[in-house]
């Protein structure tokens, strides 16, 4: 227990971010703020609004990007969609992860299910307003900016922090996981918080 508990603080204290678009340039790294609160927020899926609350019960994964992203958030929802793979049947039942897009100019809610369709039937797609989601993204200490991309089809990438958070039954924010950490350490917390 100890050892887990040490590893998971490890995690916590790591907390990092990357570009969506070039992880290369150390300077321009979006950093997550300190003394992050988590929290409820309400945004919207294709079925309606949408609330954190309404997870309350379920171990909680959630991620902020967008659709368009080249490699970065395909990689994260990768690592964390095998992680939900190793879960069994009745584990499955109480996790919930959560896409949140942060280009809702792009992302359309018809967008967001074909997106994380490839990923895993326990992965939702959610997205808002610009100022919803800002709420939902302060609350997280989720950083994001348009940056303009001449010479792409797109017309603009968009910069922003890349980690994974995990919520707890009882919609405490518990550990936040940096880009590239492991799917195997993913799955032990999410077990961790399962045996509470």
């Amino acid at each position: 227990m100890l050892k887990v508990t040490l590893i998971f603080l490890a995690l916590f204290a790591l907390s990092s971010t990357a570009l969506s678009e070039d992880v290369s340039q150390k300077d321009k790294i979006l950093r997550i703020k300190n003394a992050i609160p988590g929290g409820d927020f309400v945004l919207h899926t294709n079925q309606g609004e949408f609330s954190l609350k309404q997870l309350r019960g379920k171990v909680v994964l959630l991620y902020f990007g967008y659709t368009k992203c080249p490699d970065v958030c395909p990689t994260s929802l990768s690592t964390l969609s095998q992680a939900l793979h190793e879960l069994n049947e009745d584990e499955l039942k109480s996790v919930q992860a959560v896409f949140i897009s942060v280009d809702p100019k792009r992302d359309s809610f018809q967008t967001l299910d074909k997106y994380v369709s490839y990923f895993h039937p326990n992965l939702m797609g959610v997205t808002g307003s610009e100022s919803e989601i800002a709420v939902a993204a302060k609350q997280y200490g989720v950083q994001y900016e348009e940056v303009a991309n001449e010479g792409s089809s797109f017309g603009y990438a968009v910069d922003h922090s890349a980690v994974t958070y995990l919520i707890t039954q009882t919609g405490e924010l518990r550990f936040i996981f940096p880009h590239e950490t492991p799917s195997y350490a993913i799955l032990e917390a999410i077990r961790y918080l399962l045996e509470e």
